[in-house]
């Protein structure tokens, strides 16, 4: 056995204790992003019943709640497809084994998602490709799939079908299926990751020269007019989500690397690495994005490790925190990877620890993803255990977005204690609202002791979030002063109301 492959087991084999020995010390914060994006694409559904996948989702969702995550990621249109009961697109084969096929027991995977994560105090955000049509291991299109309806409107590019971003139809289509989205679903964001133009295959060019020679729009250059058009269904996607549920996010998920910088050194023109680009690569212009306010988050996907020549994490880590901190950023972190590399100023211990210092110690860096969130509750290395009991160890609301809202809803009234039959009920009178942005839909629940300064900022007092008003008092919380605030949509957060425990 090579001394590479020596090492990653031992890493794996290392009790928490242990990695525990030289761990900094890092302040818990009040609002972070603990996302965990849930895929289709691996297969992970395919050959088991519905109700053999919701019983793994279940588990899923349970282990990532104990494990502080707060908001999933779930892929509903990897290929022009859906895995939600669609008014434009065929039920994807990645959920039933053949495109077109439903559910034979009728379920709504996103509806189903929607529930499940809010009843643990999760975001939803209905992930999403806007332009890939067909992958490879897909060998036979519904008669309703785009590629079939309008063959004109998609090109080969490798072993894939594109939806041409060129055509103002595809743009149209793409908003159309939010809107569907957004209008029949609870959801909390819309998410789209790193695939825009394909990925380049070596000796293969994109076939749209002829479109951008009918039409280029006072462009000279095509990857200047490649970009326009993934520009012009940002924008109209952000337009649209405002204008249909104001209060839902617009995130993207990048390819790790902006632009790569000839000079070596970080600046606003790029970065020190070597390696796909998503400007001039894939002609996603995130930086633009952000500047512009077409996006509310950003989750670049920085699946590297400290030393990766290419692409080491501290370069990015620091570049997207410096370049990108016009709208929250969180780090896509890559689990199975992070434990396999040991610490290069601590060989006792894997990456996560260096990474997660680093991440919290950068203004601008507001949370992280993990890819991908099978690989979390599987608990490589001890990851996720990590995460309950040290970084995650205390509940965070989300962070943040003053720009889409900041106007806190009212504090809750009359907190009052209920004897009945279930035992002690903490119950309160919600605030009125007449906006939807400033409806209260949850409730933090906090508790000092006797003479201890009330501190909100402060999450290792919250006992409870809940999204009613009521809280079942099942611990000794005589002398304690309880305090009750109200969130909204957005988690912006009411002053508080007290009631104190004799």
């Amino acid at each position: 056995m090579k001394a590479k492959s020596i090492l990653a087991l031992l890493l794996l084999m290392l009790p928490v204790l242990s990695l525990f020995t030289n761990a900094k010390e890092t302040p818990y914060p009040k609002r972070e992003f603990r996302g965990a994006w849930i895929q289709c694409v691996n297969g992970q559904y395919l050959g088991k019943s519905m109700q053999e996948i919701r019983n793994m989702l279940s588990s899923q969702l349970d282990v990532l709640e104990g494990a502080g995550i707060n908001a999933i990621l779930f892929q509903v249109r990897a290929e022009g497809d859906a895995l939600y009961a669609s008014r434009f697109e065929p039920w994807s084969r990645y959920l039933t084994g053949v495109q077109g096929v439903a559910p034979q027991d009728g379920w709504d995977p996103l509806a189903w998602m929607v529930d499940e994560c809010h009843k643990r105090n999760m975001e939803c955000h209905a992930w999403i490709n806007p332009y890939r049509a067909k992958t490879k291991g897909t060998t036979e299109l519904a008669l309703n799939h785009i590629a079939k309806r309008h063959p004109d409107q998609v090109f080969q590019y490798g072993d894939l079908l594109i939806m041409n971003p060129a055509l103002e139809a595809n743009r149209m289509f793409t908003c159309m299926v939010v809107e569907d989205i957004l209008e029949r679903y609870d959801v909390d964001g819309i998410h789209m990751d790193d695939y825009f133009y394909p990925y380049p295959v070596a000796g293969e060019a994109i076939p749209d020269a002829e479109f951008f020679k009918a039409d280029p729009r006072g462009f000279k250059n095509i990857g200047d007019w490649r970009r326009d058009n993934v520009n012009q269904l940002i924008k109209e996607l952000y337009q649209l989500i405002r204008e249909v549920k104001p209060w839902v996010k617009f995130g993207i998920s990048p390819f790790g690397i902006y632009r790569n910088n000839p000079e070596k050194k970080n600046s606003e023109r790029g970065s020190a690495t070597n390696g796909t680009q998503n400007y001039d690569d894939l002609y996603a212009d995130i930086v633009l994005w952000q500047k512009k306010g077409w996006i509310d988050y950003t989750i670049p996907q920085i699946y590297w490790n400290f030393g990766t020549k290419a692409a080491d994490y501290e370069v990015l880590c620091h570049w997207w925190n410096d370049y990108c901190g016009n709208r929250p950023v969180f780090i896509g972190q890559d689990v199975e990877r992070t434990v396999k590399e040991a610490d290069p100023k601590d060989p006792s211990r894997h990456q996560q620890y260096a990474k997660y210092d680093l991440q919290r110690s950068l203004k601008n860096i507001q949370g992280s993803c993990q890819w991908y969130a099978a690989a979390c509750v599987n608990n490589p290395g001890n990851y996720r255990t990590v995460l309950e009991t040290h970084y995650h160890k205390y509940p965070a609301l989300q962070p943040r977005m003053p720009f889409i809202d900041k106007k806190a809803p009212k504090k809750p009234s009359n907190p009052k204690v209920m004897e009945t039959s279930a035992g002690k009920i903490l119950m309160w009178t919600p605030p009125v609202a007449k906006k939807d942005m400033d409806k209260a839909v949850k409730y933090v629940i906090y508790a000092f002791d006797k003479k201890e300064k009330v501190n909100l900022d402060d999450p290792s007092k919250i006992l409870s979030i809940v999204s009613h008003p009521s809280y079942r008092i099942d611990q000794d919380l005589k002398g304690k002063t309880i305090v009750i605030t109200s969130l909204d949509r957005l988690q912006n957060e009411s002053k508080g109301k007290k009631i104190k425990f004799k």
